[in-house]
C-alpha cells in the first residue's frame, strides 16, 4: 500500500513513481520472496484500464494502454509480481482500486479540494468540463475488499467457473488480480452537487478543459470480487461524502 500514487503528480515527478513502484515494489517482491507469506497483495489502480471502451472494467480487458507514467508503473508492478509469483510460488493477488475516497483520504484528490476550496469561498476546478464520470468507492468498502480477499489465496482450489464470471487466476502461477469497485460511476457534475448538499453551500464553477492524462471514465465490474468473497461495495457517494465533510 505504499506506493506513489496519484496522476497529476506523476506529470511532475516521474522519478518518484519510478522509485517507489518499480523499485519499491521490486524490493517488496525480493522480501516476499525471502519470508514467503502465505498470501501476498499488492494494491494497483484503475488506471491501468487507461482510455477502456469497453465498460464495465473487467479484471480480463487489455490493460495495456496507459495514458500516464502512473499507471504504466501500476501495471508494471503486476506483471513483476506475476513473474515472482510463477517463479517463487508465492501466492499473490493485486487488487486494483477504483477512486478511492473518504476520511484520512489523500488532500490531493478531488473531494478534499472541493471541500476546503467551497468552506473557503474559492472557486473548485472542474476538469473536462464535468462531463467525466468516476466509479468512486469509499474508504470503508476497499477496507472490507482487502480483508476478504486476504482469505482466498488464489490457488486452483477457488478457481472461480460460475456463468457470465471470467477468473483472472493464472494458468503459470498463484496469481490473480482483483477489481475493488461498486460498478456505479457517477458523473463528476452530479459528484459537485453531492459535495456542496453535504457541505451546504454552492461551490464556485470553474470549468476547464480535460486534463492531460485523465481519462473520461471509470467503471468497476465487480462480478470476480462477489464470487470470490460475496461481497459488492455499496455505500452510497452520497453518505460517503457526507461521512467525509
Amino acid at each position: 500500500l505504499a506506493a506513489q500514487a496519484g496522476v497529476r503528480y506523476s506529470l511532475e515527478n516521474p522519478k518518484a513513481y519510478v522509485d517507489a513502484n518499480l523499485t519499491g515494489s521490486w524490493n517488496m517482491l525480493q522480501l516476499a520472496r525471502e519470508v514467503a507469506p502465505q498470501h501476498l497483495m499488492l494494491a494497483s489502480t484503475s488506471s491501468v484500464y487507461g482510455a477502456n471502451e469497453k465498460i464495465p472494467f473487467a479484471e480480463t480487458d487489455r490493460a495495456d494502454e496507459p495514458m500516464t507514467l502512473y499507471a504504466a508503473t501500476k501495471k508494471s508492478m503486476e506483471l513483476m509480481a506475476h513473474s515472482y509469483a510463477h517463479l517463487y510460488k508465492v501466492p499473490t493477488t493485486a487488487f486494483r482500486f477504483f477512486t478511492v475516497y473518504g476520511p484520512w483520504g489523500r488532500p490531493d484528490m478531488a473531494l478534499f479540494k472541493f471541500v476546503d476550496a467551497i468552506l473557503n469561498d474559492r472557486p473548485i476546478d472542474i476538469y473536462g468540463e464535468g462531463r467525466m464520470s468516476r466509479d468512486f468507492t469509499y474508504i470503508d468498502d476497499i477496507v472490507e475488499g482487502i480483508v476478504r480477499l486476504s482469505t482466498v489465496a488464489p490457488d486452483e482450489v477457488n478457481r472461480i467457473t460460475a456463468a457470465g464470471v471470467e477468473d483472472t487466476l493464472s494458468r503459470q502461477a498463484p496469481f490473480r488480480v482483483v477489481n475493488i469497485g461498486g460498478g456505479e460511476p457517477v458523473e463528476l457534475m452530479r459528484f459537485v452537487e453531492i459535495v456542496e448538499a453535504a457541505v451546504g453551500k454552492s461551490a464556485i464553477r470553474n470549468m476547464l478543459p480535460m486534463q492531460q492524462g485523465d481519462v473520461p471514465r471509470t467503471y468497476a465490474s465487480p462480478a470476480l470480487l462477489n464470487a470470490l468473497t460475496g461481497f459488492t461495495p455499496a455505500i452510497s457517494v452520497e453518505d460517503g461524502v457526507r461521512k467525509f465533510v
